[in-house]
């Protein structure tokens, strides 16, 4: 009993002694008058008091333009069907692109029921060629028009800076590109010079460029443009800076496709080797391998090892593909 009070009265003591080293030595050794003095040292004053006003108005300027920007951003996520076809570079309607599209279903159907594959798997290669095979076609057209915008789009942002140095008006440098760029960067161009014709201001005009090709680099251009017109200051500079940043990136995606191509070439690889095997198998013994899709057991193994073949694949390919 005694040892027990003992070590509750040095455990009570310790705890006291903490509590008083935590919150009263600070303020005995004089660490807090110190800290405060190293921070009125440290706060520094601004130096010119006359332009915190018109400082103020242009930052005021840029961040409304920048929320403008992003919430158009969020409001543009889902992206209708005509805008798609017009992102591919095609001139379709609605209408004309669901016809293609119940043509190539029907298409599928006939080849299904031509091989005698079933009223099944007619129905779902019909199914497929009529919800898959055009949606990919325009992702498909989209990539690669957006590729051809890539290529070219520093050079233009550099024609435009060479005219507004020589003194020439921003739309005049906008208009040279019309002329002397090479598709869709000449297209575009064109719909930006239009749309500021019939009375809308040009940095609203140069914003819609990113409605019709929906990049990071078109948007970085809108947000420049509109900034320069709404707050002032040196364009020809910032679309310095700008062609800059758009080279770098372009460096940028090319070293990550080069570094990507073994980790693809591997996954290619791997993806296809059971098909080789299979179809090697086939050769060398037909009724070995005709097991999977003559009993019923072997169609289900067939189908499950397709299903993991799939998921192992698109697992790759999400791995691989990066988010630039």
């Amino acid at each position: 009993m005694p040892m027990q009070s003992l070590a509750l009265f040095f455990l009570a003591a310790f705890a006291v002694g903490g509590v008083a080293w935590v919150f009263i030595y600070p303020l005995l050794s004089g660490e807090r008058k110190a800290e405060q003095r190293m921070a009125s040292v440290a706060r520094t004053e601004p130096a010119a008091r006359v332009s915190r006003a018109s400082q103020k108005s242009r930052r005021d300027v840029i961040e409304n333009t920048l929320k403008e920007f992003e919430e158009r951003h969020k409001k543009s996520k889902r992206v209708p069907l005509t805008a798609r076809i017009a992102q591919a570079g095609l001139t379709w309607s609605k209408r004309k692109f669901f016809i293609i599209s119940a043509a190539i279903g029907l298409g599928f159907f006939a080849l299904g029921t031509f091989v005698n594959a079933g009223l099944l798997v007619a129905a779902a290669l019909a199914f497929a060629g009529a919800f898959g095979v055009p949606f990919w076609l325009l992702s498909f057209l989209k990539k690669r028009r957006e590729t051809k915008f890539l290529n070219a789009f520093p050079d233009a942002v550099d024609i435009i800076v060479r005219g507004v140095k020589a003194g020439l008006p921003l739309l005049d440098s906008l208009k040279m590109i019309t002329t002397e760029s090479a598709e869709p960067l000449r297209s575009e161009f064109r719909a930006i010079v239009e749309t500021q014709a019939i009375g809308m201001p040009l940095g609203e005009a140069c914003a819609k460029l990113y409605e019709r090709m929906p990049l990071a680099e078109a948007n970085f251009f809108g947000i420049v443009i509109a900034i320069q017109q709404r707050a002032g200051g040196n364009l020809a500079e910032a679309l310095g800076n700008l062609s800059r940043v758009l080279r770098d990136r372009k460096k940028m995606k090319a070293k990550i496709r080069a570094m990507s191509q073994e980790a693809k070439a591997s996954a290619g690889i791997i993806g296809a080797l059971p098909i080789a095997v299979m179809i090697m198998v086939y050769i060398s013994s037909p009724t070995y391998i005709s097991l999977l899709w003559t009993e019923s057991l072997g169609r289900l193994m067939l189908a499950g090892s397709a299903l993991w073949m799939l998921a192992g694949v698109l697992v790759m390919k999400k791995m691989i593909n990066f988010d630039f």
